[in-house]
């Protein structure tokens, strides 16, 4: 028997339904879409839990880290059954636009395709796509409320990597969009990593510019006036990007305590590295962190 039988047409006249799998009671949904705000096609999977047949769900948002499409999220961190445990609504978006043919796009793995860095880009060839923050806390917040049985202002945002980066800026960027917050393993402080120097750079020109500062969290983290927010972070030790310098998780904590708005709870793994089986590890507690929230 379906238990949470497909949308009615006309609630979806925006969206096409690319894939459905029933998953822990619930439906695991994949959608495509064109997109305003980016100007090309976009998909996003929804996790649909078994709850959400009765009536509107909190909503957690997951953003991916560098290379990865919607896929890597829905089929290898296992969130579906802790998702369905608690009665969360799970969405996934893509990493960036895709074959817009913007110079350069392909060139690298950390910019361009699959490494939109969740930022509205100011700089050309780049500006008139690469509106991944617009599109994540704007466009695609509306569909999916406009779509899913989205609970009113129950919504949390979670990422890895860029996207914890992303999950981050989020947040602290529209104080009292997101009740709850979490991060594996995420970028802290783009203005000072090779990763982060690299895409500012090409998406916003030279640094010291306003724009690396207000796409940075631990440069928002000190100013940010909004809801209290608590902040749970996971980092693996064994992280070869945590080593490299890219993740800079202290400086992220340093910023937030000084501002009694802002907890961090940073977790230091021991022995885990930057790959889906750290965030499998423990998207069990993230998701707990969310429900505990956006239930309350």
């Amino acid at each position: 028997m379906i238990l949470f039988p497909d949308l009615p047409s006309n609630c979806l006249t925006m969206l096409t339904e690319v894939s459905k799998n029933m998953c822990f009671g619930g439906w695991q949904k994949v959608f495509s879409h064109e997109s305003s705000e980016l100007s090309c096609s976009m998909r996003f999977a929804v996790y649909l839990p078994p709850q959400s047949e009765s009536g509107p769900r909190p909503a957690l948002f997951y953003l991916s880290g560098l290379t990865c499409t919607e896929q890597n999220f829905i089929t290898k961190a296992g969130a579906q059954q802790y998702a369905a445990k608690h009665g969360l609504i799970v969405v996934a978006p893509d990493t960036s636009p895709r074959g817009i043919g913007v110079p350069g796009e392909d060139d690298s793995y950390d910019l361009g395709t699959g490494a939109g860095f969740y930022v509205d880009a100011t700089r050309e060839p780049w500006a008139k796509n690469y509106r991944m923050h617009s599109y994540i806390t704007k466009e695609l917040m509306k569909l999916v409320q406009e779509n899913f049985p989205v609970k009113p202002g129950a919504i949390g945002i979670t990422g890895h990597s860029m996207g914890g980066h992303g999950a981050l800026i989020c947040a602290l960027r529209n104080p009292g969009l997101y009740r709850s917050v979490s991060a594996f393993s995420p970028i802290c402080n783009p203005s000072a990593c090779p990763w982060g120097q690299k895409a500012f750079t090409a998406y916003f020109g030279e640094s010291a510019s306003a724009d690396w500062e207000a796409h940075d969290a631990t440069k928002l983290a000190a100013g940010y006036a909004g809801p209290e927010l608590e902040l749970l972070i996971d980092q693996g030790e064994a992280d070869e990007f945590l080593e490299k310098g890219q993740l800079l998780p202290e400086r992220l904590v340093n910023a937030c305590s000084g501002n009694a708005r802002l907890k961090t709870r940073l977790r230091m793994q021991k022995d885990y590295d930057h790959s889906y089986f750290f965030i499998a590890s423990f998207i069990g507690d993230h998701i707990e962190h969310h429900a505990k929230a956006l239930l309350a």
